[in-house]
């Protein structure tokens, strides 16, 4: 069973992941899901943003409530 965590502890997860690859699945809406890899670039109070290494350089941004939702789901590069 998994553990239950909260935006505090999701926010913490992060930070000390800033820098690091990911992997990104997020939810596109209408059963489309997008998966991306990139890099966290930065953690705020509310949102965490990430730098995209596809075609295009781009950042995307998202809410730590998007995680703990399962909205967004990040895979931490080993």
């Amino acid at each position: 069973m998994e553990k239950v965590k909260t935006i505090a502890a999701i926010k913490r997860d992060i930070e000390d992941h800033i820098g690091d690859k990911v992997t990104l699945k997020a939810n596109g809406g209408r059963k489309k899901i997008l998966v991306n890899n990139g890099v966290i670039e930065s953690a705020h109070p509310s949102i965490f943003v990430v730098r995209l290494e596809n075609d295009i350089q781009r950042t995307v941004t998202y809410s730590y409530s998007d995680v703990l939702t399962k909205t967004v789901q990040l895979y931490f590069a080993l």
